[in-house]
C-alpha cells in the first residue's frame, strides 16, 4: 500500500490532499465567482467584465513575445500550472480561463481544467475535462497521458477493493483499467516520444502487469530523456520486481 500511495502523489503530480470539504468551499464559491468554473462556465457576462476581458487580450497581444494568440495562450497555460504546483488552485484556474479567453481553441486548457478535479480527487470531473477536450482535438498528448492518469489511479482504487455485488472480481476489473490506460499512453508516445511524463507512466503500467521488458525500456528511455519525474521508490521496486536479464 505504500508504494501504491507514492505512484497515486506521483500520477497526480502533486503532493496535495484534498479534502470533500475544500471542494465543497470551491464549489459554493464558484456560484458567485465563475473565474473558478471552465470556461467561465460558459455563464454570461456583464458589460463590465466583458470589457474587462477584451482589454486584458489586447494588452496581452500588445507584448512584443507574442506572435499569435495560440502563442499567448500556451504561455498563460504555462503560468497556470506554476500555480498548480504551488497549490495555488484559485489563481491556476483563473490562468487558465485567461487563456481561454486568448485563444479558445486551444485545448489544452482542459489539460489545466482537468488537473485541478485531479487534485480535488474528483477524478470523473477531471475525465469530463479530458474527455471533452479530446473530443475535440483527438491528437492532444497532454490530455491523452493526463487521461490515461486517471485510469491508472482507477486501476489502483478498484484493485483494493473487496468483492462486491458490483465488482465480483476487483482484479479483472482493475485491470480493464489499466489496459486503458496503457492504450492511451501509447497513443500519446506515439506522437510525443520524448515527454518524459509518459514515458514513464508508461513505465509503471508494465510493471503493474509485470511486462518487465517494457517496463525497463520505458524507464531508460525515461532516464534518457532526464528522468525528471522517476522517485527512488520506483526504482527500487523495478528492480525487485524486475530483474534485468
Amino acid at each position: 500500500m505504500k508504494f501504491i500511495t507514492t505512484i497515486l502523489s506521483f500520477l497526480l503530480l502533486t503532493n496535495f490532499s484534498f479534502s470533500q470539504t475544500n471542494f465543497d468551499k470551491w464549489e459554493e464559491e464558484s456560484k458567485t465567482n465563475k473565474r473558478l468554473l471552465p470556461r467561465y462556465g460558459h455563464l454570461p457576462k456583464t458589460t463590465g467584465e466583458i470589457k474587462s476581458d477584451s482589454d486584458y487580450i489586447r494588452q496581452t497581444m500588445a507584448l512584443p513575445q507574442f506572435k499569435t494568440r495560440r502563442e499567448a495562450s500556451n504561455h498563460v497555460i504555462g503560468l497556470g500550472f506554476q500555480y498548480y504546483y504551488r497549490s495555488d488552485f484559485k489563481t491556476a484556474m483563473y490562468r487558465f480561463n485567461q487563456a481561454y479567453l486568448l485563444d479558445s481553441t486551444n485545448t489544452d486548457i482542459f489539460w489545466g481544467y482537468g488537473a485541478i478535479y485531479m487534485a480535488f480527487g474528483r477524478y470523473e470531473l477531471a475525465k469530463n475535462q479530458y474527455d471533452e477536450g479530446l473530443a475535440i482535438d483527438p491528437t492532444n498528448t497532454h490530455l491523452m497521458t493526463d487521461l490515461a492518469t486517471y485510469y491508472m489511479q482507477q486501476y489502483y482504487v478498484i484493485s483494493e477493493m473487496p468483492k462486491n455485488d458490483m465488482i465480483k472480481d476487483p482484479k479483472a476489473e482493475a485491470r480493464k483499467s489499466m489496459d486503458s490506460a496503457i492504450r492511451y499512453l501509447e497513443r500519446s508516445y506515439k506522437l510525443d516520444p520524448k515527454d518524459v511524463n509518459t514515458v514513464y507512466k508508461l513505465s509503471i503500467c508494465y510493471w503493474n502487469i509485470e511486462t518487465c521488458g517494457l517496463a525497463w525500456k520505458y524507464y531508460d528511455e525515461a532516464v534518457a530523456l532526464g528522468g525528471r519525474p522517476i522517485t527512488e521508490e520506483y526504482t527500487k521496486d523495478l528492480n525487485k520486481r524486475c530483474k534485468r536479464n
